[in-house]
């Protein structure tokens, strides 16, 4: 039987985000957001959502190089480690991250739902009623190229881009930047509403497999942001500027083709 994993942890992540609580909520403040202060060895704020009937992820604080770093591991497992926070998009457009990866699923294909896990994700995640959301899933991708955006195998509602892709980069860590408001207007067509958490995940639930993925400190930042608080990564990627050249993944109603190739990518930055 093929899991169901992307479905079920969504829905935990909603369900977790619409619970009674205070929420940190950043709509007009000047600087940085931080999400994820793992090199400073701080989990607090990280709740992690149990997928139904899948085993757990293992996450810990590792050190990896000297740095203390977030490090999940799965074993034929699926769960997640969320973050909620309302942010105004429009104040702070930015996600900051880096991670790295052991290496990619063998047998992982995102285009499929019996493919669809990944040593490493990200989420940001936009609640818009009563069980309805949206999501921008950014990937190291198992068989995605490197800049491509499909939707998820699972839901018209998710949209994955894959900001690395295969194993050439694996063992190493990669930085990334992106703004994902333009993100959200490529695969959505429309403005995004302010968002409501960021997620991690490393799963392996629908291969068997077993995956590695590890995560450096997370900032939402304000439009303009770069590398000055650059987190130690070996390689970064200058993506806050990129300009999407196609059309809206739209209607929502049926998931689009799948794409035959990548989307235009930004040129690399030099070290």
């Amino acid at each position: 039987m093929i899991s169901v994993s992307f479905l079920r942890i969504i829905f935990v992540i909603i369900i977790s985000l619409m619970q009674s609580g205070v929420v940190p909520c950043f709509a007009g403040t000047e600087g940085d957001i931080p999400v994820g202060r793992f090199s400073s060895g701080i989990l607090s704020g990280w709740k992690e959502e149990n997928v139904w009937n899948a085993k757990k992820t293992g996450y810990s604080l590792i050190k990896d190089n000297g740095k203390t770093v977030l490090m999940g591991k799965s074993v034929n497992a699926a769960s997640a480690l969320l973050h909620k926070i309302t942010i105004d998009p429009k104040i702070y457009p930015v996600i900051r991250w880096s991670w790295k990866i052991d290496h990619t699923i063998k047998k992982g294909n995102e285009r499929t739902k019996a493919g669809h896990d990944f040593a490493a994700r990200i989420y940001v995640i936009f609640p818009r009623g009563l069980f309805t959301y949206r999501a921008i899933e950014y990937v190291w991708g198992n068989v995605m190229a490197k800049g491509e955006m499909l939707r998820s195998p699972y839901s018209s509602q998710a949209v994955m881009i894959a900001v690395d892709s295969g194993d050439e980069m694996a063992g190493k860590w990669v930085s990334h930047h992106r703004n994902y408001v333009e993100d959200y207007r490529a695969a959505f067509g429309e403005e995004p509403p302010k968002a409501g958490g960021v997620a991690l995940m490393t799963d392996s639930d629908n291969t068997g497999e077993t995956a590695v993925g590890y995560f450096g400190d997370i900032d939402i930042l304000t439009v303009g942001k770069d590398d000055e608080h650059h987190d130690g990564g070996e390689h970064r990627s200058k993506e806050i500027l990129q300009e999407w050249p196609f059309k809206p993944l739209i209607p929502l109603q049926e998931p689009p083709p799948v794409r035959e190739g990548p989307l235009k990518e930004s040129a690399p930055s030099k070290e």
